[in-house]
């Protein structure tokens, strides 16, 4: 069962709770609201995993993106040397290179701030789930613990 079928079954548990007349209080069966949040606590595991995996894959595209950005910068310069090698057109090379450098430099920039912003996301995403995923969970034991009371 993942963490939103368990909290479910947790708060059912919760609202179908015995009532107890004079105090307002509800009764639950405290074994099994128990026995919910262990395996909430064990299925949390997968999601910090998971969150690992988005981690290793904006490092993995971050290292494409600069891999692609130096092969780039590299055929840049490869080019700039066949240019000057012409004689004629050595000005001319000049100029292109210094374009075809700034491009490659543009490129690779835009390259990376796309990775960045995309691992940034999937970050931002695991991150609200798991910051709701914890509010739910201490809000479950606030009320565990007036049940308590």
């Amino acid at each position: 069962m993942n963490i939103l079928n368990l909290l479910d079954v947790l708060e059912d548990e919760l609202e179908n709770g015995k009532p107890v007349p004079i105090i307002g209080k509800t009764m639950i069966d405290k074994e099994k609201s128990l026995s919910i949040i262990r395996d909430i606590r064990l299925s949390l595991p997968e999601a910090l995993r998971q969150a690992e995996m988005i981690k290793k894959e904006r490092q993995r595209i971050l290292a494409e993106a600069q891999k692609e950005a130096e092969t780039i910068v590299k055929e840049a310069e490869q080019h700039i040397k066949a240019l000057i090698d012409e004689h004629e057109i050595t000005q001319k090379a000049y100029q292109q290179s210094r374009e075809i450098i700034e491009n490659a430099q543009e490129s690779a920039k835009q390259i990376r701030l796309g990775a960045k912003e995309y691992a940034d996301e999937l970050l931002q995403e695991v991150e609200q789930y798991l910051i709701e995923q914890l509010q739910i969970i201490k809000q479950n034991r606030e009320e565990l613990n007036v049940a308590k009371r």
